[in-house]
């Protein structure tokens, strides 16, 4: 068969049209001789035809190639210089991102002559391969005209061997060697400089990774590389494998840093996995905190607690007032001192507290037995200063009194308890009678000062099941001089009772107050006292307080001008009542010049009982609240028609909405939980989306819960008399990435029923719900102490060196898993309420108080920090330069010691 071709093979097995001729490639000898015969060319090329078959695929390798006559050879060269040069005025072309993404790299080193291609031609059918379809040529264009016709006409015009004109100037910022694009030195800079950031923010690292300057046998990448560039001495390459050089170089050496850590590292970070994205190495990284901080707890444990110092330091400044409800002052008229007959019905039945010991760790005790009269209290602890006063009946309601930050000012807490051991009340129907809202002087919280009964205000609203003080603006100086009758304001007081009533009370300082009572007035004092406003459920015309039953929780709004008060009832409303109004439709002055309050927005919230309420303290907007039908629902009170999110877990019996996080801490009761879920949780509000973050388990119900603002920690008291608490992690980030969250929490105290036959000095001080003989089942107060005392364990807060190995650590994670609960009996040891101080001269600080009758007072001397030691440094000097309080009136037997501030840890 004849072809066009200039070199012939012929095929051992050819198809059914017979031999075949294809196009081979010129050698190597080809190359040498274009010196000799390029001139020889000039008359040949425009007798030599171009339309040439293209090759077959498969025969491109073939061994049996046939040299050709130095003529043919000489011109098949010119015309690949001719298309080189022609090709040389097109950008070439990168690799293909699948190569690069791959690692594919195109072979190095000297260049192999390309094959020609000689233009498309009308194949003879039954040249092609049948079986393969690929094999088939795609039809030329008509616009297009071939290399060879675009050469001819290149040859025709004279130009033996055209030259590509000289490209642009590049700018300055690229490097463009001699015949070559120009390089990226921009993009070349920039990845030195982020390899140098890594390598600075590596080395601030206790342990950092060296980076190696020999290639491993175990990175071939590497080794590729560098075989490659020593195989190519001349430094000829094309654009297209520097840009593959470029990107496998990063490739290679994340490749590298990857396997750093596994080399002879002591203690090596452990590496990311590949499925989690890449971050930017110039993007802020995430601190690293390791080591120990002085109290002895990991750093990554007391970051989240440096950070909530400032955050709740920053933003009271912008959401808290110095003054706030200017016209409702303490009026020394309105506040009858009740005599001893007078008096008698509303005080607490019982005189004398149970007996009761205190075992402190790491102090050797004698197992002294204490029994205190009522409204009295032991003297703080000189090393441990802990408080102990008897309330007279079981704690029901608690809270601390607010003061400004930096006031140095004594500490205040009010509080309610039943006035019998004995009492219960249904929570279906309306409850009055007599009752007493007490208010305690803790002093100076120092070691020489103690707990005090200030005064008591006497009730006939029933049981106070809640009470608040007005966050801010709400306190004054107790020396402020105020024309008579006026008196220097202490608080505004909320109490939910149970009558369905609100009652609010401004509370005066128990300075200016006793000293207008005679020198042989009864102690303590009991005041029959009016309040400023009663709030209540209905309207003018339809006001009936028994349609919604008892009022069960407030809350206040955390933010100025705290004009609104929230409060849940039995039937499930929330109600809102705007303090200031003056709307005839919302605010009655009564005879006794009095107010009375209608609310001015309600919904219905729960299908059940609302049990409690929080606002959120970044954003008044935002409401939190659990029922009794198992739900916490978080609203929106701008559209109060559905809720924001409403999730279904167990019983919730308090919640905690820090300041900090997007999301609450919630208490519950046992009997819904699952196994092994029974304990404390916290449930992001929805807007990140976290799975709910387990704090810490708990064997019964968790009667309460609080959390400090300035500490980032939770504290909770449950059935079984354990107080403990829990710093929660930076719950701005996922919590399901924390671990060891045993580490975080430890108890506070835990408080046991012993029996009176075994010796406080020769028993285990092991409760009898983990291991020791039940006690006689006592269902009434008077059965319980005739045989048994209370014996309090306190773990030594003032330090947290071997925290997981010491015994109150260990008795606490054993009753977390082996306990049992005697529910047939009267829990003398219980925990009903806890609540921190929102102070800052007094953050440390936690009282909690229940069943007994008994209220502790702890300082976790441990989470302190120089951080808050100089902030109320800061926050004193800056009041001091604001208000100049002059002398205090001295009432008769409580002398105005000045407060100090904490010592710094």
């Amino acid at each position: 068969m004849d072809t066009c071709g200039v070199g012939c093979v012929a095929l051992g097995e050819a198809g059914p049209v017979g031999n075949m001729t294809v196009v081979d490639s010129p050698g190597q000898e080809v190359l040498n001789q274009l010196s000799v015969k390029a001139s020889e060319a000039t008359g040949m090329e425009a007798s030599i035809e171009m339309s040439l078959p293209p090759p077959l695929p498969g025969f491109m390798d073939s061994p049996d190639k046939m040299r050709l006559p130095p003529e043919q050879e000489s011109l098949c060269r010119l015309e690949q210089q001719d298309l080189s040069s022609e090709m040389s005025k097109v950008s070439k072309p990168r690799a293909s991102k699948t190569a690069r993404k791959r690692g594919i790299r195109t072979r190095k080193g000297p260049k192999r002559p390309q094959q020609r291609k000689p233009p498309s031609a009308p194949l003879v059918p039954g040249l092609l391969d049948q079986s393969n379809p690929l094999s088939t040529p795609m039809p030329k264009k008509r616009s297009q005209k071939s290399k060879g016709d675009l050469l001819l006409l290149k040859l025709s015009k004279g130009l033996d061997q055209p030259e590509s004109p000289s490209p642009k100037r590049p700018p300055e910022d690229f490097e463009t060697p001699p015949g070559e694009r120009p390089r990226r030195r921009a993009a070349q800079v920039a990845l030195v400089y982020l390899q140098e950031l890594a390598e600075e923010l590596s080395s601030a690292l206790p342990a950092p990774v060296s980076s190696p300057k020999s290639p491993r046998a175990s990175s071939p990448t590497k080794l590729k590389k560098i075989q490659q560039q020593a195989a190519c001495p001349d430094g000829e390459e094309d654009a297209t494998a520097q840009d593959e050089d470029f990107v496998l170089q990063v490739e290679a050496e994340d490749g590298i840093e990857s396997e750093a850590p596994s080399e002879g590292l002591s203690d090596p970070e452990p590496a990311a996995p590949r499925s989690t994205p890449r971050r930017s190495t110039s993007g802020k990284q995430k601190p690293h905190c390791r080591g120990v901080a002085p109290n002895g707890l990991p750093n990554y444990i007391m970051a989240p607690v440096w950070k909530c110092l400032h955050l709740t330091k920053d933003l009271r400044e912008q959401k808290h007032s110095l003054w706030e409800f200017a016209e409702w002052i303490p009026l020394a008229w309105k506040w009858h001192l009740l005599s001893e007959l007078e008096a008698a019905p509303y005080l607490p039945q019982e005189e004398k507290s149970p007996l009761f010991s205190v075992q402190r760790e790491g102090l050797s005790e004698d197992g002294t037995l204490y029994r205190i009269n009522r409204f009295s209290s032991v003297t703080a602890h000189p090393e441990r200063w802990d408080v102990s006063f008897f309330t007279g009946g079981p704690l029901w309601a608690l809270d601390w009194c607010p003061v400004p930050e930096g006031s140095a000012a004594s500490q205040y807490v009010a509080l309610f308890s039943s006035p019998d051991m004995n009492e219960t009340h249904p929570l279906s129907q309306l409850h009055s009678g007599p009752g007493l809202l007490q208010l305690w002087g803790l002093g100076t919280l120092q070691p020489e000062s103690w707990a005090h009964f200030v005064y008591g205000i006497a009730c006939d609203h029933g049981c106070i099941w809640d009470l608040k003080f007005c966050p801010s603006g709400a306190w004054e100086l107790p020396g402020t001089l105020r024309k008579a009758p006026l008196l220097p304001r202490l608080g505004l007081l909320a109490l939910a009772c149970s009558d369905g009533k609100v009652l609010l009370f401004s509370l005066p300082h128990p300075e200016a107050l006793l000293a207008q009572q005679p020198p042989d007035a009864m102690k303590p004092a009991i005041y029959k006292v009016q309040c400023v406003a009663t709030l209540q459920v209905g309207s003018v015309q339809a006001s009936d307080p028994s349609e919604c039953g008892q009022c069960l929780s407030l809350a206040w709004m955390p933010t100025r001008p705290h004009q609104h008060l929230a409060a849940g009832y039995y039937n499930g409303m929330v109600v809102f009542w705007n303090l200031p109004t003056n709307s005839p439709l919302q605010r009655i002055r009564l005879a006794d010049g009095s107010l009375k309050l209608y609310p001015f927005q309600c919904f219905l919230a729960h299908d059940q009982a609302v049990r409690t309420l929080q606002w959120c303290k970044a954003n008044s907007h935002f409401l939190v609240s659990a029922g009794s039908d198992r739900k916490i629902k978080f609203w929106d009170l701008r559209r109060p028609y559905e809720p924001i999110n409403s999730i279904k877990r167990f019983l919730s019996t308090e919640l905690a909405w820090l300041l900090p996080y997007n999301g609450v801490t919630v208490a519950q009761d046992n009997c819904y939980a699952s196994y092994g879920l029974c304990g404390i949780h916290y449930i992001d509000a929805g807007y990140l989306g976290f799975k709910a973050y387990f704090t810490a388990p708990r064997k019964g119900t968790v009667w309460s819960l609080s959390g400090s603002d300035w500490l980032g920690t939770i504290a909770a008291g449950d059935i079984s008399g354990e107080l403990i608490a829990a710093i929660l992690p930076d719950m701005a980030s996922n919590p399901i990435n924390v671990k060891r969250p045993a580490e975080r929490r430890f108890p506070i105290y835990k408080a046991d029923l012993v029996p009176y036959q075994d010796s406080p000095e020769g028993q285990d001080h092991s409760s009898t719900s983990s291991g020791a003989p039940d006690p006689p089942k006592a269902r009434t107060y008077a059965e319980t102490v005739n045989h048994h005392y209370l014996l309090f364990q306190d773990t030594d807060l003032g330090s947290f060196h071997n925290l997981l190995l010491r015994e109150p650590m260990l008795r606490m994670q054993e009753g977390e898993g082996h306990s049992q609960l005697c529910l047939d009996r009267l829990q003398l040891e219980a925990i009903h309420k806890v609540r921190f101080s929102p102070n800052l001269d007094s953050y440390g600080w936690l009282v909690s108080g229940g069943q007994s009758g008994l209220v502790r007072i702890h300082f976790i001397r441990g989470l302190t920090s120089p951080l808050a030691h100089r902030m109320q440094l800061e926050s004193r000097a800056h009041f001091n330069a604001m208000f100049q309080p002059s002398s205090p009136t001295k009432g008769p037997g409580f002398p105005l010691a000045g407060h100090r501030l904490l010592p710094t840890p």
